[in-house]
This record gives structure tokens, sequence and C-alpha cells, in this order.
């Protein structure tokens, strides 16, 4: 419901406010004083476990902090220092100097400054308020208060980090100067020195990506029937109306948890299949290229205590997300656990205003908290806005036009909605990754599941120098009581919800209901072998098909994902590659990541070749017009079961699968006694002909032939930093999971986390493709196959779209040109003979500069 209309001066004052901004990087203002803004009220987590067994590494640099930076070839940093504290220095020195701009943007869009520099919108004169709903409601989930009240009850160790890594940023700020830090951020007023707390709301922002930062318009919009969601400007003229959002509530679909496809291939081999009877790891995580999810390699050492190699997101203060030591190796993948349940509140049927929910049969009020913003109005001037936002004992409140409404009408009871996200908060996120850093063994890792849950949404595939491997799911998934989870498994219309929406709707008329928090590690999915386990984004029960996680013999799992469902092409294409292999070398596991084989290819290739030979010249009727697939048959033929730059036929397979994947026409359809082997086969001849044909339609629209190899048609292309492409286009090999590839690339979508500018070439409808081609920004990033070894890991691995993304480096695209020239990785160094003998700069930072 809309409020009243402003007056005509606010109207003209506002549309003054709606275009102001119109260069999203040069900002609105200055630094000038913040207004005295109302916070919302503080939420106090519960207690956190009783921590582990000590770290046994040095926390807090006992004189001045500093570290050594060593730049390798491809500019990867290695830092050493006396303690945490140090190396969170380092590393954030470093990352700065890498990719300073993202990380900035970023601790503008956690702590709600958004609108305050960018003004409202997020597309600078769209009028889609963006800026405005993000800081809205990320202030009312309360990340920066639950961090500014909690970042002293943190362990010690997650204390240096957090305190290391903000005085290492706000260090290269001032020895390098705002106006030189790296294009389209350089001399911009939102790049500021940061505080710890800053880190810490960054880090719990980071944790909600999985969950409620996928409800932001849904959490915006959740007022009470009757009353509007537009905010109102604070101190203005009587009689004006409020600040207007014009959101299509009609277009708002239901969030997905996983909107950009993140996904990974990840292997832990043991004693049992490795040539060395050592354990084996294989990484491959399949994120942005683009963006606030970006990858960045490094290693850390403090000398006698820790020394890991690996890589980790943008913003992690200094350990390790996915890597190894001298002991333990270990990767991550996305798992389909849920992180969050929608609970479906009974409003009070004597209470009309919808403020009053039941609970056993007893009122609960819906409880009102004012938050305020501030938006930009031009380049010196700001405005004040306010609203009020809901939240119940279950969590805040949400409203999804058309399906999950705030006083509407849900299986006969009038309801409203409120999200339970696992991750709010998180406090376990630095001390969980420490404590693999620091792993000695696979007894070390499941001891950090015990004490943690700070994975936020990953599965852990691991393995240690002995040879044994292990598998959880490790994500923060609500805790619910075994006779809710029975209730969740029985009810039809909860089975229904479940079948429809991408979460669980969870009845919050009963305590009974409420969530104990998350799932601890004994109840979670777990599996300890010698031979492998494994995942690629499936779920839980096929980790090794030797050996099979029973669902249905532990309701816990329940919230942790299917079981006996059909797997992914992707999946199928994994577990095929690990049947084929036996005293595996690193040479094989290299070559296991890179083949750029496609499954659904090399199951369907002959029998569609077969059938769309037979049919010769004649025309496919596809319903608009008629279409002549023999040309695109004959490229078919010549494929070689790869998705590779040289690949004939790849083209033509790609868009054929991307239609086959709406619509499988398989001969045996899937048997989950049968889950490797089933379905398969080509089935219904005519559709198939249909589905090349409009295939070979979709092509024809784009301004390449369907004979096109693919690295014709595939190719990686930067932005310069206003946003505009480079013109500089380098061919891609890799394979997509719709035609079940491994090494996995495609186009990210237009939201990449960040505002910072990127040039995006639109699909065309129905496919990834654009009329350029495929233009690859996500897939395959920090990936690296590794061994231990009687003389410690050894290690190939590549950062697909380099270390950097400032234009000026030496090290914004010499990986990637690596990669475009031939799918390959390159050694990762480990020991500090081969740190020192691959050295390209060395230089220590902080109170002892040289």
């Amino acid at each position: 419901m809309r409020s009243p209309q402003p007056s005509l001066s606010r109207i003209l004052r506002l549309s003054v406010l709606a275009t102001a901004c119109t260069l999203v990087l040069t900002g609105c203002f200055g630094s000038s004083s913040s207004p005295d803004i109302q916070e919302p009220p503080v939420v106090t987590p519960p207690p956190p476990p009783p921590g582990p067994d000590p770290f046994g590494v040095t926390t807090f640099a006992p004189g001045e902090v500093s570290a050594s930076i060593t730049r390798t070839d491809f500019g990867v940093p290695y830092i050493t220092s006396d303690s945490l504290e140090g190396i969170a220095f380092g590393t954030a020195v470093a990352f700065a100097e890498d990719n300073i701009c993202i990380l900035a943007d970023q601790f503008v869009r956690f702590n709600s400054r958004r609108a305050r520099f960018f003004g409202p919108d997020a597309v600078p004169g769209s009028g889609d308020s963006g800026n405005v709903i993000n800081d809205f409601t990320y202030k009312a989930l309360g990340i920066r208060a639950l961090a500014e009240e909690n970042i002293s009850n943190l362990s010690e160790e997650s204390q240096a980090l957090l305190q290391g890594y903000a005085a290492g940023y706000n260090y290269y700020l001032e020895t390098t100067g705002v106006e030189n830090i790296a294009p389209p951020c350089a001399g911009m007023p939102w790049v500021q020195p940061i505080e710890p707390v800053d880190m810490l709301t960054y880090a719990l922002g980071v944790a909600l990506l999985p969950g409620a930062a996928n409800f932001l318009q849904p959490l915006f919009i959740a007022t009470p029937p009757g009353t509007s969601f537009n905010p109102t400007p604070v101190g203005g003229m009587e009689g004006e109306g409020t600040f207007s959002i014009d959101l299509d509530l009609t277009a708002m679909d239901v969030p997905h948890p996983n909107p950009e496809e993140l996904g990974s291939n990840g292997w832990a081999l043991g004693r049992d299949m490795t040539e060395n009877g050592m354990g084996m790891v294989l990484a491959n995580p399949h994120f942005p290229h683009v963006g606030n999810q970006r990858f960045w390699q490094f290693g850390i050492e403090i000398p006698g205590e820790m020394k890991v190699v690996g890589g980790s997101l943008t913003g992690m203060p200094g350990v390790v997300n996915i890597g190894f030591n001298e002991n333990v190796a270990w990767t991550h993948t996305f798992s389909t656990a849920e992180r969050f349940v929608v609970y479906q509140l009974h409003l009070d049927p004597n209470d009309d205003s919808g403020m009053t929910y039941l609970v056993d049969g007893e009122p609960q009020a819906i409880q009102e908290q004012t938050i305020q913003i501030e938006v930009a109005t031009g380049p010196t001037s700001t405005i004040t806005l306010e609203r009020t936002f809901y939240s119940s004992s279950f969590g805040p409140m949400l409203s999804i036009p058309g399906n999950f409404e705030w006083g509407g009408d849900l299986a006969g009871t009038r309801s409203a909605f409120a999200l339970f996200d696992a991750n709010l908060p998180n406090f376990d996120i630095l001390d969980h990754w420490l404590a693999l850093n620091v792993a000695s063994d696979i007894d070390a890792v499941e001891r950090s599941f015990e004490h943690y849950t700070g994975l936020i949404f990953n599965n852990i595939m691991a393995a240690d120098k002995n040879g044994d491997v292990f598998f959880t799911d490790g994500s923060s998934v609500p805790d619910l009581l075994p006779e809710a989870l029975q209730e969740l498994r029985t009810n039809l219309v909860l089975l229904a919800v479940r079948g429809q929406a991408p979460f669980t709707l969870v009845p919050g008329h009963r305590t009974m209901f409420r969530p104990q928090g998350r799932v601890p590690f004994e109840r979670a999915p777990q599996l300890r072998r010698t031979d492998f386990v494994q995942n690629s984004n499936d779920s839980f029960w096929l980790t090794n098909p030797d050996a099979p996680i029973v669902s249905t013999s532990n309701p816990d799992y329940y919230l942790f994902g299917p079981y006996n469902n059909q797997q992914t092409l992707r999946s199928r294409m994994g577990q095929k590659k690990l049947m084929e292999l036996s005293d595996v070398t690193l040479t094989e596991m290299e070559e296991a990541l890179l083949s750029n084989r496609a499954f659904l290819g090399e199951e369907l290739h002959a029998d569609l070749v077969a059938v769309c030979t037979a049919r010769g010249d004649t025309p496919v009727d596809i319903g608009s017009r008629t279409v002549n697939i023999a040309q695109a048959c004959g490229a078919l033929a010549l494929w070689d079961g790869r998705m590779d730059q040289n690949s004939i036929g790849a083209f033509v397979l790609r868009e054929f699968a991307e239609r086959f994947s709406r619509n499988p026409q398989w001969a045996i359809p899937y048997d989950f006694r049968r889950p490797l082997e089933t379905p398969s086969g080509l089935g219904n001849s005519a559709e198939v002909l249909r589905m090349l044909a409009e295939a070979v339609d979709k092509i024809e629209q784009s301004i390449h032939p369907v004979t096109a190899s693919l690295g014709e048609v595939q190719f990686v292309e930067r932005s310069l930093p206003n946003g505009q492409p480079s013109g500089e286009r380098l061919p891609w090999s890799g394979a997509n999971n719709i035609e079940g590839g491994f090494n996995v690339f495609r186009s990210q979508g237009a939201e990449d986390g960040t505002l910072l500018p990127r040039h995006r070439y639109p699909s065309l409808s129905q496919t990834q493709l654009s009329e350029q081609g495929y233009h690859i920004t996500s897939g395959s990033s920090w990936m690296f196959v590794m061994r231990f070894t009687e003389e410690g890991p050894e290690a190939r691995g590549l950062l697909t779209y380099s270390q950097s993304s400032d234009v000026r480096s030496p090290h914004f695209l010499d990986q990637t040109e690596l990669y475009s020239d031939m799918p390959q990785l390159r050694p990762l160094w480990f020991t500090a003979d081969d740190i020192a003998a691959n050295a390209i700069s060395t230089r220590t930072v902080g109170a002892t500069d040289d």
C-alpha cells in the first residue's frame, strides 16, 4: 500500500535526490560529520561453545606490529610475521595492493552507507532505490550493532586477526595515499580508514550471503497490513510526504539461497587410492571472477608455529579458506543444506492490526524498531530517512507478494512470516578456519567441528599426510527438535510448499518448532575413509558410493539435503572420473581437473549424431519456422569429446544441452538403486531433433556460425575502470553445468555484490549465449591439486582471473593468459627455498619498514 502523495515541493526535492550521483563511483559528498542516528536494538547472540585446546600460535605482536611480504611469480604474496596480528597486518597490506576497491566497497555496503555516498539508487538514476533498501535492511538485521556489542567477547585469536587486518588496511591507505590507489576508487571519499569492528561487521555480513542477504527486498517491504514500507524524511517540512520507493511487487520472486549458482568440486583421496599411500586433495571452487566473492592466493607463516598456503575470499583477515599446511589439506563445496528457514506465524484473530501472533495459544507481540539512514542528495548534502522494521521471536519479518504476505491466508490460517538465519550471527568464522590452518591431522580437523560451526555454507573434504580423508557438511543449519522435523517430513501442506519454494516453511504456532541454534557436529552428515570422499554440490549421501550416508536412519539430516535423489551431470562426471583412477599421481589429478570433458556429450554423442544424420537435409519444424540442422550435425560429428578452444561441435552441444536440461529426453529413467548409471540413453527422437533445431536457431542469432570452435565463441574480456569493455578478448576452454562439465565456467548475472562498474553482454532468451558469445565471468577460480610426500606438500594450482583487479598491475591478467594459452596449472611454492628461488620482491611493512 502506498503512502499519501508528497507535496509538489517534496516531489521536486526528491526528484533531485533520485537523479543524484549519476556517476556511481564519484560518490556524492565528502566525509562530513554524520547526524545523530538512532541505532537499532542490539540482539544478544547465544553464548559461544566451550573453546578447543589452545591454537598454539602467538596472537598479538610482542612489539610493534610488522610483517615481511615476499611476492613470487604471478605476484603471489607470502606473509611472514611473529604473530597472528602481524600475519593479518601483512595480509591486509598485500590484499589492498591487489584489490583495495572491492573491499572498500564492502565496508560501505555492510555498514549501511551506500546511500550516503552514492545516493538512493544502485543503478544511478534508475529509481531502483537499491542503496536505500541495502542500508535500511542490513541496519535492521543489526550486524553492525552485533559487532560492536560482541567484538570484545571473541577469542584472543579472532581479535588479533581483526585488529591486525584493520591496522594493515589503514597502513596501506596512509602510506599509499587514497589518491594513488587503484582506479576506480582512487581519491574517492568512500575509501576511508577502518576499525576492527568494521572487519567484524563485514564478516557477519558475508555470513548472511547464503541466507538473509538474498531477502533484502522481502525484509524491507515487510509491514503490517494497510501500512506502507516507504520511509519518511526526518526533519522535513510539515505536511510533506514519504520518500516513495517504486518497487514492482508483482515482479518480486521468491528469493533463492544461491542465485549465482555458486558451486565447486572437491576431492580428498586417501592412502588406498594414491600412488605413494599419502593423502591428496583436488580443489575446484566455481565462484565469481568479479565482485566481492573473488578468491585471492597467498601464503602465511609464523616461524615454528604455523605455515599455510592457499586462497581465501575477499577480506578474510589472515587465514586460508582453501589450502594446505605440512600435515593437512582441505577444500570446500557449497552444500545442499538449508542455512535458514521461514516461519509461518499464526496471527491472533482478535488483533486486526496483524501485530500479534499466537504460540501455544498465547499471544506474542511483534516488535518494532525505528531505523534511520543517510541518503545523499547532492555532492555535499544529505537527508535522513526513517522507517520502522518489525521482528518476531523467530526472527525478522518478511513479505513476498503473492506467496508469503503479512496478513495473507495460507492453508486456512491468517499468517505472517519471519526468517530464521542460522548465521545471524556467526562468530565462529575466524576461529574455525584458524583451527583448520593449524590442524595436524584428520583427528584435529574433526575436533574443529566439535567446537565451531564457522564454515557458513560449506562442505569440507580433507586429507592428511597419513592418507586419512574426511567429509562433513559443516554449514550452519537450523537445529529443530525431532518432533518438529517429523512434522516437516509428514505434513502434506509443508511438503507441498517445500516442493515449490527454495526453502523450508516451518510452523510458528507451537514452541516445539522453535530453533535450538545450529545443528551440532555429532548430528551432521560425516564420513571418514581411506579411499576417497568427494562432492560436486549434490547432497551428502553419495560422498562415497561404497559407503552411502543413509538419511532415513537419521531424521536430523532432513535440512541437509535430499537422499536417493538424481545426481547432477557434473556429479556424475566427477564420480566417473574417480572410478577411472587408481594409484593416482599428481599429473593424473591435474588431468582429471582440466580435461574439460562433458558427461552429456559422452553419454549421448553417438546417438545424437546418428539421429541428426538420419534427418539429413530435411528441415525441422520448431513452430515459428523450419530449421536445417545438417551443418550443425556435421559439426557435432567432429566433436573431440572435450570443451576446449579448438573443439568443433562443442558450440552446438552447449546449446543443445541448454534445451535438454529443461526437458530431458532420457531413454532409461532414473533409478535410485543405480544413481551413477541412470538416467541414460537418448529418448524421443522427434523431441531431440526439435531441441537441436532450436539450438541452431539460437546460434544463428549470434555472430558465430554453428561450425565455430568453442574458442571462437567463449571468451574472457575484462572491464576498464569505467566499466567499459577492454576490447581484449581471450579465448577460453571449459565446460558448463548443463552439459555435465567438471571444470565449469559461465557468465555471472548482473549482481556481483559491489557497486564497481563492469560491462555485461545481455544473454539471448533461454540461453547463456549473448550475441557476442559466452562472456566468462564466473566458474573455476582458485583451483589446485596437491599431494603429500615424504619431503612435504607438492602442489600445482591456478587463480584463473589472476591476483589483482587493478588494471595497472602486472598481475592483472597473467594467470588468465596462462590458462587461455592452454588449460594448465603452475607450481605452488611451499618451502622457504622454493619461495626464495621464485621471489620477485621482498619487503617489510609496519614498524620496521625498509
